[in-house]
């Protein structure tokens, strides 16, 4: 489920920056490529998450 969040997230998002430096450059706003962006985005973000080494918190940790 959060896989499906954070795509809808970062389409969403990303979708808005397009829009406003296309619009800040003149230029014509094209949601094919931005959502394109969008995609590959995600999937950076899915592997970042995967390689990034977890913070281990105090309940981890303990064994009972």
């Amino acid at each position: 489920m959060h896989y499906i969040i954070t795509l809808i997230w970062t389409f969403l998002l990303t979708h808005m920056a397009g829009y406003i430096v296309a619009s800040m450059n003149g230029a014509a706003y094209d949601f094919t490529l931005t959502s394109i962006l969008a995609v590959v985005f995600t999937v950076i973000l899915f592997i970042f998450a995967e390689v990034s080494p977890m913070k281990e918190t105090e309940s981890s940790t303990k064994h009972s």
